[in-house]
């Protein structure tokens, strides 16, 4: 090579090198420009690389390929470098001469060769960045994660903070029906054609997040707000374009503007404010949209100190068990009870909707239930001791219990040890709203019974599979929801009434026991007995009673139905 040729390396070599690792990020244009000249320099025609996650991508032939330089000429190759990284991909380069081209040195191979090392080590390493924000920042789907959200979030406050902005959790309502109705394969594209419908609205002026599951998180300039949110209240999403069959789909959602005195420090400063409220867009009934307000704020602070009291409330005895009694509206007999749990604190009772839905929100619950259980099993004891005339009592176990694989044996470890036979015993648990949930309840219905212990399904009728929930679990005992229950008002032909009938008529055909709660009148007392439902549990009655009252219950063991 001549020196003015020689030069010229050297010169291109520079600018090659600069430009792959320039501080503000490589600038592709100077790149390419650069490698053209270095290929005319050394009369190479074509120039590729080639680039595979894996060795078993490069053998099926699954990866990028990049042409660094094209002259039009046809050529051969002359030269191949191929290297494998330490995350075992795999990188190749490519030189190409035309027929007839000056052959290549030695010494303007080993020039060649240098440059090919440079051009793999660059595209490793950038391959390797792009990895790192693919696993970093998106999750398994290719969604953008809660990182990414937060990177967003911070860009922002750097840039003068988020006002002018709505940050949002939203949750896809009843996803699992539309897996159920169209495939997981459907429910996927249904997913990602959502996702994008919200995303275009939004654009280039927010980001759009999934945070797990169905549930994402999204914020925006503000004067999209409209146009985001008709979108969650429902649209019509294309899940097969070539028959162009569509799905409804519509999301719950949690929605915090901005307001001008906002100082954003941390994540929890915008996700507390949109989680508070998609849950309770969620769980509320009607608004499936619910926006942040000052109530919300204090609704944490009342969260975090009934969190907070919880562990040493429990081991203070502050949870009592009230008993609420179980007649049998033919003979007035005492036929059982509910174990409910009321806190007392300070001479105060606290209502259970101040407290219980709360410890849902984790599995203080379960605490709290497994608690319960013992202090009626020990009550229980007490009773046989004492030569009472003993009934079953019900205790009602959260949702939150069914993902424990060892539910079985702590129910039964809490029985056994307070040495109370089975029969004494009814598990009572809610009807479930999801597949998943139905498959972990169906479980531990059926180890309850082969254990001997009674179980009830409580608010029958509210959740979305009550037919299969009695057609495929076998329950002891149907609990009728009162919203089933006829009032005085209601006629032999009203719908209450009509619904009421057919449901005990269909319990009692099964061979299940029925009990009607929120008993309030004799004529729902006459209701019952018309329809052969034998049990009854309500304020006609008695109210949930503390532990010495349901004793002289216990003892009377009988009711005056003629009162």
């Amino acid at each position: 090579m001549k020196d003015d040729e020689l030069l010229r390396y050297y010169q291109l070599l520079e600018e090659l090198t600069e430009a792959m690792n320039d501080d503000d990020g490589f600038e592709l244009e100077s790149i390419e420009k650069a490698l053209a000249g270095l290929c005319e320099l050394f009369g190479i025609c074509r120039g590729v690389t080639e680039y595979y996650k894996n060795t078993t991508y490069e053998h099926a032939g699954k990866g990028e390929r990049f042409v660094c330089y094209d002259n039009g000429e046809p050529g051969e190759v002359i030269m191949e470098r191929r290297v494998i990284t330490k995350n075992l991909a795999v990188a190749k380069c490519k030189v190409y001469q035309a027929e007839g081209a000056v052959p290549l040195t030695d010494d303007d191979r080993k020039r060649v060769d240098l440059i090919m090392r440079a051009v793999l080590r660059f595209i490793t390493h950038n391959r390797l960045l792009v990895f790192v924000e693919q696993m970093t920042f998106y999750d398994e789907s290719g969604y953008p994660n809660l990182r990414s959200f937060t990177r967003y979030l911070e860009g922002c406050a750097e840039k003068g903070g988020l006002y002018g902005q709505t940050a949002v959790h939203f949750n896809l309502r009843h996803f699992t029906l539309i897996n159920q109705e169209i495939g997981r394969t459907g429910g996927d594209i249904v997913m990602r054609n959502y996702f994008r419908l919200i995303q275009d609205v939004i654009g280039d002026d927010g980001i759009v997040c999934r945070v797990g599951g169905d549930n994402f998180v999204c914020i925006f300039s503000s004067d999209k707000t409209e146009q985001v949110l008709e979108i969650m209240k429902g649209a019509p999403v294309v899940y097969d374009v070539e028959s162009e069959k569509r799905v409804m789909v519509s999301s719950s959602a949690g929605v915090f503007v901005v307001p001008d005195d906002f100082v954003y420090r941390n994540l929890g400063d915008v996700m507390d404010k949109v989680l508070a409220c998609s849950r309770a867009a969620r769980d509320g009934g009607q608004e499936s949209i619910v926006y942040f307000d000052s109530k919300m704020a204090e609704g944490k602070e009342k969260v975090m100190r009934v969190q907070q009291l919880f562990p040493q409330a429990l081991e203070n005895g502050e949870f009592k068990v009230f008993y609420q009694p179980k007649i049998d509206v033919e003979t007035g007999e005492l036929a059982g009870a509910e174990a409910l749990c009321r806190w007392i604190r300070n001479g105060r009772i606290v209502p259970p909707m101040e407290f219980i839905p709360i410890l849902e929100q984790n599995t203080d619950i379960c605490k709290l239930d497994f608690h319960m259980l013992d202090m009626v099993c020990k009550d229980i004891k007490r009773w046989l001791a004492e030569g009472r005339q003993v009934v079953r009592v019900s205790v009602n176990l959260s949702r939150k219990h069914m993902m424990d694989v060892d539910l079985l044996e702590h129910i039964l470890k809490i029985i056994d040890e307070n040495e109370v036979p089975h029969k004494y015993i009814e598990i009572e648990l809610t009807e479930t709203t999801t597949d998943v949930e139905f498959k972990d309840l169906k479980r531990v219905v059926n180890g309850l019974q082969m254990a001997g212990i009674y179980t009830s399904v409580d608010d029958f009728g509210m959740g979305y599979s009550s037919l299969k929930l009695i057609r495929e679990i076998p329950w002891n005992v149907l609990k009728v929801d009162k919203s089933f229950l006829p009032v005085d008002e209601d006629s032999d032909e009203s719908t209450r009434t009509i619904m009421f009938k057919y449901v005990v008529a269909m319990a009692k055909a099964l061979g299940l026991e029925t009990i009607a709660e929120g008993v309030e009148t004799e004529h729902q007392v006459d209701v019952l007995r018309i329809n052969r439902c034998s049990l009854a549990q309500g304020f006609l009655f008695d109210k949930p009673l503390p532990l010495n009252e349901f004793e002289d219950r216990l003892t009377k063991h009988r009711y005056d139905m003629n009162k």
